[in-house]
């Protein structure tokens, strides 16, 4: 089937209404980027999940880091996106702009040439993330073992996907196929979510990044939809396999352990997380009991929308207090934020 008779029959579904959600941020910005929704039919709705790691973190995780960052002889080295997030009454910008001591870095290894030359002050990173950036905290743990540095510690918001998105079917979000994250399924394979499709009776598409491989991963959906047929497909077999990379996963499981976790907007999920295992809580900079979710401003709806519940057009502050310089909620921050897309489609 050419890729013009899939758009034209995207296009022209006039069907039963289908209620799609993609569940990685990379492939809400993408979707934004290349235009997809106006492809759509109009009974064919694509929303944004909780896809985006800076976007679930929860306000008491912000909080803790602001604590930190005022320690003394303590520095919070951070991904630029989390620098803006909203916790409980202030961002680290914020925080920083008051006497705080917050580092921007690239990645979690330049931690490391920050640790060696300053043997007397701690670091602590800002570990946040899903399946995919998770293997990579433990890579930084292996080189501050190797080296026998021991001013380097992680304060983990490491999340995994098959938790939130049980959440969401059993929590009325009225989803009818998931578009499976590609990233993540890079790490976890396909088979990830057989369970899932299974026990919710619902499809599942792992879909690339790229416009066409995206159009074809929805059209995949609707078609499984329509034959009734809850299974997963995987549409980006460049790269993803059905079964889990080994390599990464015994890394993973070699220092973290699941855990219940808070998910902004949505609370405690069950599993639904994962924590230093109890040999490496020396690395640890005080990840457990990061249980508040305070909204600075309680007109925020992102945990609706991050639940497929309401759009960001439906939450009274977007696009009028609510912009991207000035971001009251998590979504409207990091560029794989559902209100931040929505933002730039509009503008």
């Amino acid at each position: 089937m050419e890729i013009s008779e899939v758009v034209d029959f995207l296009r022209t579904y006039n069907g039963p209404k289908i209620r799609l959600m993609e569940v990685c941020g990379s492939h809400t910005h993408a979707i934004a980027k290349h235009g997809i929704r106006d492809i759509l039919s109009p009974n064919i709705e694509l929303l944004s999940g909780p896809g985006c790691p800076v976007c679930v973190t929860p306000t008491a995780y912000i909080d803790k880091l602001i604590e930190l960052s005022l320690e003394e002889n303590t520095t919070v080295a951070t991904f630029g996106d989390l620098l803006r997030v909203p916790g409980s009454k202030e961002s680290l910008n914020e925080a920083k702009g008051r006497g705080g001591s917050v580092e921007m870095v690239y990645s979690p290894m330049d931690v490391l040439g920050l640790a060696k030359e300053h043997p007397d002050k701690n670091y602590v990173f800002a570990a946040v993330g899903f399946e995919t950036t998770a293997p990579v905290y433990t890579l930084l743990l292996d080189n501050a073992i190797a080296l026998n540095l021991t001013n380097i510690r992680i304060l983990t918001a490491l999340k995994t996907m098959p938790g939130a998105i049980s959440y969401l079917c059993d929590n009325g979000a009225a989803i009818d196929g998931f578009i499976a994250p590609g990233h993540v399924s890079a790490v976890t394979g396909a088979d990830y979510f057989n369970d899932l499709a299974a026990k919710y009776q619902i499809p599942f598409a792992v879909s690339g990044f790229g416009d066409q491989e995206l159009v074809i991963a929805i059209y995949g959906l609707v078609q499984m939809i329509i034959k009734k047929q809850p299974q997963v497909k995987n549409y980006y077999t460049s790269v993803v396999d059905a079964g889990q990379n080994e390599i990464i996963t015994a890394q993973l499981n070699k220092y973290f352990e699941p855990a219940d976790v808070v998910w902004r907007g949505m609370g405690v999920i069950p599993g639904s997380g994962l924590m230093l295992k109890e040999e490496y809580k020396r690395f640890d900079a005080g990840s457990t009991g990061l249980d508040e979710d305070n909204k600075r401003n309680k007109a925020c709806r992102c945990g609706d929308i991050l639940m497929g519940k309401a759009k960001p057009s439906d939450c009274p502050l977007f696009g009028k207090v609510c912009t991207p310089m000035s971001p009251e909620g998590a979504c409207m921050v990091s560029e794989e934020g559902s209100c931040f897309n929505a933002y730039l489609v509009r503008r």
